[in-house]
């Protein structure tokens, strides 16, 4: 068994350095017999090509796309390539696309530690983005020094912005009460503690009191129906509170959400394909360049496609990145580009029908 495996090791890595050594002319041949392929069988195979849609072609003059790339939780170079690796093959994806986006959301957690050669190490490859880069922070960037690092490199964490028609807000959503003071914890141990997955001793995420106030503020100046879309690190609903895939004020945030005809949040954190919608208000999760979790064992909206367990013999099954076509009327269509997996397109129909149209097979119900 072990021999087969490392042939196959073998195999796939002969394989992908034959493709990679492809040139332009090569390529287009294979593209054309792929999509051959799927023309005379109907089906459509893993690493296939996608084809770019037109967001909105009634009104094109206020569509437009914005690409992600989420949760690289990088450490240095010299201790670990590989996220390196998986964040440099997101930026490839995004440099790639035909037209350019509008602009690049980095979705929180580009360090792992909050390491100042960490953030550092993360905002030279993001200087490799050809669109402009919008920057959001994850617990994983803030706990070491509560901030002062990510501040250094890309200013503000809480902003807003306004894009043909839509406004934006940029949210700090991984603020929890302090835990760490007494007992008295070194800044080190404060960000393994916030680095846990499932940490006994922690607290819920909170957007906060003075955030809220501010965003409070911030759409007071915004008419109702004016497109909304929040990007947010943890998800701004209740999931699973062990886990933290929880905001422990999301429905005090929601209510500030309520009044407008079109609100939309996108989060990181969760690393995983999810979907859901609270009364006006569409929910995207992001995926990950580092690593996929696995569902939490309750919680999940009801109108997630979910996908599978990541296969543990490929690095980047589960893993990805993606981009959004905001819509005219300013709902979007959540495009995410499996890295190991065929894309999977999460519509704004599909969630304002509550589930009853483009709704989208499972998976495979294959485990590892």
């Amino acid at each position: 068994m072990k021999d087969r495996f490392l042939r196959y090791l073998d195999e796939r890595d002969a394989y992908f350095a034959k493709i990679l050594k492809l040139d332009r002319r090569d390529f287009l041949k294979a593209a054309t017999m792929a999509a051959a392929g799927v023309a005379a069988t109907g089906k459509l195979n893993n690493h296939s090509f996608q084809p770019v849609e037109v967001a909105n072609a009634a009104a094109p003059e206020k569509s437009f796309t914005f690409a992600y790339i989420s949760d690289a939780h990088l450490y240095e170079k010299k201790l670990n390539e590989r996220f390196i690796r998986s964040i440099l093959k997101a930026i490839d994806d995004v440099n790639a696309m035909t037209p350019q986006p509008d602009f690049v959301l980095f979705g929180g957690d580009l360090a792992q530690l909050g390491k100042p050669g960490e953030l550092a190490e993360g905002a030279e490859i993001l200087k490799a983005v050809k669109a402009p880069v919008k920057m959001m922070v994850g617990e994983h960037d803030w706990y070491l020094d509560m901030g002062e690092g990510w501040r250094k490199h890309f200013g503000k964490d809480t902003y807003s912005f306004d894009h043909k028609g839509v406004h934006f807000v940029v949210l700090n959503s991984v603020i929890v009460e302090d835990y760490w003071t007494a007992p008295k914890m070194t800044p080190e141990e404060r960000m393994l503690a916030m680095a846990q997955l499932d940490n006994p001793n922690g607290r819920p995420f909170t957007v906060g009191d003075a955030q809220r106030d501010w965003l409070r503020g911030d759409l007071a100046k915004v008419k109702p129906e004016t497109p909304v879309i929040v990007f947010s690190h943890s998800p701004l609903y209740k999931m699973y509170k062990p886990w933290n895939f929880w905001t422990d004020d999301a429905e005090q945030v929601q209510a500030l959400l309520a009044p407008f005809k079109s609100a939309t949040v996108i989060h990181g954190h969760t690393h995983q394909m999810l979907s859901n919608k609270i009364g006006n208000i569409h929910f995207h999760g992001m995926l990950s360049t580092a690593w996929p979790w696995p569902y939490a064992p309750q919680g999940l909206p009801k109108l997630t496609v979910r996908m599978n367990r990541a296969d543990p013999f490929d690095e980047f099954d589960g893993c990805g990145d993606g981009h959004i076509d905001v819509l005219g009327g300013g709902r979007v269509n959540k495009n995410f580009n499996f890295w190991s997996r065929n894309p999977i397109r999460v519509s704004a129909a599909y969630l304002d029908s509550d589930g009853t149209v483009d709704l989208l097979p499972r998976e495979s119900d294959v485990n590892y």
